[in-house]
């Protein structure tokens, strides 16, 4: 199966420079399947980094910064003559990415705490008002 290159970015506008995401990680999410529009499936066939780069109008080291990332994430694997292909999905692989994330976004609202000189109680509440108030699948389940 081939993705087809409209649906990575459908167009230029659709991943803007302006974003305040860059371009190559705007692409590595929606292989990652963080774009409800556009899940990666597994053993599909992506654009060559040339003929993405072409059709979105970027430059060839954003679709190069992209694939590499996603090889080194293990979202996709290279195969020499025939081009990047999405890998099955390993739940735990993914899990531990999403960890990942998770953990840095924490250190970076607790560098930012820090710098508001709030209290390791006042973050705790703030943080626990947020799991409470948060309508999550799993907590919309709980609640019935």
């Amino acid at each position: 199966m081939y993705v087809q290159k409209e649906l990575l970015c459908r167009s230029r506008s659709s991943c803007p420079n302006t974003a305040g995401v860059p371009i190559y990680e705007q692409i590595a999410q929606q292989v990652r399947g963080r774009d409800p529009d556009r899940p990666g499936e597994a053993d599909e066939m992506l654009p060559s980094i040339r003929a993405l780069a072409r059709d979105l109008r970027h430059r060839v080291i954003t679709t190069t910064r992209a694939y590499s990332d996603l090889v080194a994430e293990g979202f996709l694997a290279n195969v020499p003559g025939k081009g990047y292909f999405v890998l099955p999905r390993d739940s735990e692989l993914v899990r531990e990415q999403v960890l990942r994330e998770v953990e840095e976004h924490l250190d970076r609202a607790v560098e930012r705490a820090r710098l508001a000189q709030l209290s390791d109680e006042e973050l705790h509440t703030m943080l626990q008002t947020i799991i409470a108030t948060s309508a999550t699948p799993a907590t919309s389940k709980e609640k019935r």
